[in-house]
């Protein structure tokens, strides 16, 4: 596996409980110290969602909110500089807990396609319902892509940024299931090699540095992934099935990085850490890969966000996914 394609063992998906950018800043770093993220705090309301938090970085466009959900708009408003000012607390909480700090670091945004499902035109009906409108989307996200890494690297210079793509509609949006503003139809699915030509374009502004793409829903295109040039496929473990196994191993002996969502992202009973991993040793006996490759090719996270979870749970679960890399790492047979 590519040296520059290798991650650390464990880190989080992105949203995390509560209100209060310091004290989410202190867990993460606290409890995935040698992979830390941004962290989202969707709980203070418009704008610190996840669409909210994006459509606040783009440039050029702007959205606010609707109450049918976040539409484009001509000018910012209240809505986006409110998610422009969440995003600089949580900024400022991460910067001041990574002084010195080397290593992995991560942020994350909504992808392209996710986003052309979510915004609103201003005629009521989704981006993704216009090509043209698609086009202008992943140019703005782009160039506020590019701003929001460089801020980051000025913050935090120490750190390789790994940059997370959210785009849990990609498989919807490639199968014609998103639907319109009445609710009765379904929007055409999107090309395929138009999909993984924009998403070509959104990694590439990383400028060689690693992208990830999550999405903790079932099918995840691991191939069309692949081709876009991603560096790591996040996703709910639990959704894998032997359907996949075929673009999974392709994908891993590529140099493709797992991150498998293994622990559950609300509250509840925790396995032991090797319990935890067990479907993971599965699927690779299933592959018929190499136990020794299982430590360099995959990363251990929850299964989404820990928006819906207690702050105690919350640490635990972060530290469980330390503990749980380190049985794959220990025990990979």
């Amino acid at each position: 596996m590519n040296d520059n394609m290798r991650f650390a063992a464990a880190t989080g998906v992105g949203s995390m409980p509560g209100t209060d950018a310091r004290e989410a800043a202190k867990t993460v770093t606290g409890s995935v110290e040698d992979f830390p993220f941004l962290a989202e705090l969707p709980a203070r309301g418009p704008g610190a969602d996840m669409i909210g938090r994006t459509a606040g970085m783009l440039v050029e466009l702007y959205a606010r909110v609707e109450p049918s959900g976040w539409r484009i708009g001509d000018r910012p408003g209240r809505d986006t500089k409110r998610a422009r000012s969440w995003l600089g607390e949580d900024l400022d909480a991460l910067e001041e807990f990574t002084q010195g700090y080397r290593g992995d670091l991560k942020v994350q945004a909504v992808g392209p396609w996710t986003l052309a499902a979510a915004l609103e035109l201003k005629n009521g009906e989704v981006a993704l319902s216009d090509p043209g409108a698609c086009r202008d989307l992943a140019a703005s996200l782009i160039e506020g892509l590019r701003l929001h890494l460089a801020e980051v690297r000025r913050r935090v210079p120490g750190a390789r940024i790994v940059l997370q793509l959210d785009e849990p509609s990609l498989t919807p949006v490639l199968r014609g299931r998103v639907r319109t503003a009445s609710g009765y139809r379904t929007h055409r699915a999107v090309d395929r090699q138009t999909v993984e030509a924009t998403l070509r374009d959104v990694v590439g502004v990383h400028d060689g540095g690693p992208v990830a793409v999550h999405s903790c829903a079932p099918d995840v295109p691991f191939a069309l992934l692949r081709r876009a040039g991603v560096a790591a496929v996040s996703c709910d473990a639990a959704l894998l099935t032997e359907r996949d196994d075929e673009a999974i191993g392709e994908a891993i002996e590529a140099g493709t990085r797992l991150f498998a969502g293994v622990v559950p992202g609300t509250d509840g009973p925790l396995s032991d850490p090797a319990g935890s991993v067990m479907g993971v040793r599965t699927l690779w006996r299933r592959l018929g890969l190499g136990p020794g490759l299982l430590a360099e090719a995959v990363t251990v996270t929850p299964a989404c966000g820990l928006a819906g979870a207690s702050p105690a749970y919350a640490r635990q679960v972060l530290a469980h996914c330390v503990r749980a890399a380190r049985s794959l790492a220990d025990n990979p047979e």
